[in-house]
């Protein structure tokens, strides 16, 4: 009967150590990605905040309530650190962008004159839009 158990544990050990070798490396989570690119631009401060703020900024953009980036930079302004340059906003709000809303990329790349200020239209034209 041990000898069972033993076989039946080492065959349970050899397949979690297989499926984990197959599943690949793990990645970090968004927050840390996003706190650790915010340290590239000499923004730092706490980790869940920083998140918090950039989660904030990106429903702040996809509900409409900033229509473009100069509004999600006004927000941004008055809660990020009160020595964060332009520079720094704009770079806190593409950083955020990219890992929590890579679908309102369109707000930052509209300041470069690359894209439209407003949100594409998804899809065809509805009947009472032609």
């Amino acid at each position: 009967m041990k000898a069972l158990t033993r076989t039946g544990l080492a065959t349970a050990i050899a397949a979690f150590s297989l499926a984990a070798a197959a599943a690949g490396p793990a990645h970090a989570d968004p927050d840390t990605d996003f706190s650790n690119q915010l340290h590239t631009y000499g923004i730092y401060g706490p980790k869940d905040y920083n998140a918090w703020i950039g989660k904030i900024q990106c429903k702040r953009l996809s509900t409409g309530l900033d229509a473009n980036a100069g509004e999600a930079a006004v927000f941004l302004k008055k809660n990020l650190p009160r020595d964060s340059s332009e520079q720094q906003i704009y770079q806190f709000l593409s950083a955020g962008i990219d890992i929590y809303c890579p679908d309102q990329r369109f707000v930052v790349d509209s300041l470069a004159g690359n894209a439209p200020a407003t949100h594409p239209p998804a899809g065809a034209p509805l009947p009472a839009e032609q």
